[in-house]
């Protein structure tokens, strides 16, 4: 039963987030609903179920996105992994420390991609990017997992 779920959610999220984040999005930023699942299974079920999915996740998202395939896959897995890490690591898990976990790795998630990204850039253009990016995209992704 797990296992159809995840398969479920692996081969129906990325097209969801393909039409319906336009639409709860703005200024051309969009959350990363496969973020935000990634984190939910890790911090609910653990480290390895997030790793599993998060790594099918990415691919998937990888796949269907003009991005690098494998930075992807593996952000997306190490995000699920590390969700995983905090959610058994939380004594009593409740709705703040979710989203705290969630901004934190949407962040991490965040960084990573806009290092690998613009390489070349410059510290400005990264703290700009942070700022116009990064941080919309972060509060978009806390507001989906808090459930609007």
């Amino acid at each position: 039963m797990k296992l159809a779920l995840y398969a479920g959610l692996v081969i129906g999220i990325v097209p969801v987030q393909a039409t319906l984040s336009q639409h709860i999005g703005f200024a051309g930023i969009r959350p990363d609903l496969c973020l935000v699942a990634v984190c939910l299974v890790g911090f609910l079920t653990g480290e390895l179920e997030g790793l599993l999915v998060g790594l099918a996740l990415g691919v998937v998202q990888g796949l269907f996105s003009a991005g690098d395939l494998w930075l992807n896959a593996m952000t997306k897995g190490a995000i699920g992994l590390l969700a995983g890490l905090a959610g058994r690591h939380v004594t009593n898990p409740t709705s703040t420390s979710w989203l705290v976990a969630l901004v934190g790795l949407s962040v991490l998630s965040g960084l990573i991609c806009l290092f690998s990204a613009r390489s070349g850039g410059g510290l400005l253009e990264h703290l700009l990017a942070m700022r116009s990016l990064l941080l919309p995209e972060t509060l978009l992704n806390a507001a989906v997992g808090a459930g609007g």
